[in-house]
């Protein structure tokens, strides 16, 4: 129906705002950079930014392309997709998955950059391996971009391209185990306090190490053929689009807000908050990776009871995660209204330009720029 055709239009409007972004992203960063700050010294906050913008910017692209073919497969002829006509099906899924791998990374790389700024500021500690996560940064937005294949391993792909996707698909663990020491030898004796920040932070290091082990897994070409379009790829996803990026934008938000608005949030409600979301999201999504291991498929309306109650344990979770989040946009708003007035500094031993400015930022930051000589 005409929908595809809407859903179509909307692909192309909302990757026109993208790619826009990203190059006013990238444009500020080669820029507009304080007097000092070369690019090994910028935070790496904004290194996650400029990765994620160049991956948008070369991956939008072929998704447009693809959905064009669509439209014109639909409407004016084309058989670029159609068998009948001597098209190819899987064409579309190489196209799709080509945008839509890097995507995953387009939405985690901006939240590992803040991880290493919030736990460094509550293990009272620098940054361990600045140099060493910038370069994992880059070697995972490149790898990212050749891996897509790995989400169809069981279309009947050649043996030698299932065998480049496994192994390349693996190889991304690499730069990512390098992330995940370097965070943890930033907390590594240090003197650590577990504000609402923190605790998100090693939530999301616990349970994000869940979903890169679980990925490695459905990586292995063998093993993928029990697990693709299982219960075990919806639960592998939502530990790291939730745990991962979900949880790690509530990190960036406790973390800054306060630096946002002038005011402290709730700290009570900030810890309920996490316990309730760490707890209800495993009850949630644990289930499912049993659920996969079973055979249970996804996207079905209907399901054996062999498979009932780890989906009303699932249910049940789902629905406590949801309500959860309620403790978190009353947090936001009752912050934004008013509470306790936050310093400049908001957090003892953050460091990094906007904890120099007063909270909240003046329209109109420094009169003489800051001239940069560390990081």
């Amino acid at each position: 129906g005409i929908g595809v055709d809407f859903a179509i239009f909307s692909i192309h409007i909302l990757g026109i705002s993208s790619i826009m972004g990203s190059i006013n992203i990238i444009a500020t960063i080669l820029n507009m950079r304080a007097p000092g700050m070369t690019l090994m010294k910028m935070p790496l906050f904004c290194w996650g930014w400029l990765v994620t913008a160049v991956l948008l910017i070369i991956t939008l692209p072929v998704l447009a392309g693809g959905v064009t073919m669509l439209l014109t497969d639909r409407h004016f002829g084309t058989h670029f997709f159609d068998a009948a006509g001597g098209g190819d099906p899987i064409l579309f899924q190489h196209l799709f998955w080509f945008f839509g791998h890097p995507e995953v990374y387009i939405l985690l790389l901006p939240v590992w950059g803040l991880m290493p700024h919030v736990l460094s500021t509550f293990s009272r500690k620098p940054v361990y391996g600045h140099t060493a996560q910038v370069w994992s940064f880059i070697a995972i937005g490149v790898l990212g971009l050749i891996v897509w294949a790995h989400h169809f391993l069981t279309a009947g792909l050649p043996v030698p391209a299932l065998l480049y996707f496994m192994y390349s698909t693996m190889s991304i663990s690499l730069p990512l185990a390098v992330l995940f020491f370097c965070w943890l030898a930033t907390m590594w004796r240090g003197a650590m306090s577990f504000e609402t920040p923190m605790l998100f932070a090693v939530g999301f290091i616990v349970l994000f190490g869940i979903a890169g082990l679980t990925g490695l897994v459905l990586a292995d070409v063998a093993a993928d053929a029990q697990y693709h379009h299982s219960y075990f790829v919806v639960a592998h996803f939502h530990y790291a689009l939730f745990a991962g990026g979900i949880m790690g934008v509530m990190t960036g938000v406790y973390f800054w807000l306060p630096k946002w608005t002038g005011h402290m949030y709730s700290e009570r409600l900030g810890k309920l908050h996490f316990w309730l979301t760490v707890v209800s999201f495993n009850l949630t999504f644990m289930p499912q990776f049993f659920l996969g291991l079973a055979g249970m498929p996804r996207r079905i309306p209907d399901y054996a009871l062999q498979f009932a109650e780890f989906n009303a344990i699932s249910t049940v979770g789902a629905f406590c995660l949801g309500l959860s989040q309620l403790i978190f946009a009353y947090n936001v708003w009752r912050c934004v209204k008013g509470g306790e007035p936050a310093s400049d500094q908001v957090w003892e031993g953050t460091d990094g330009l906007e904890w120099e400015l007063s909270s909240p930022p003046p329209y109109h930051s420094w009169e003489t720029q800051p001239v940069i000589e560390s990081r």
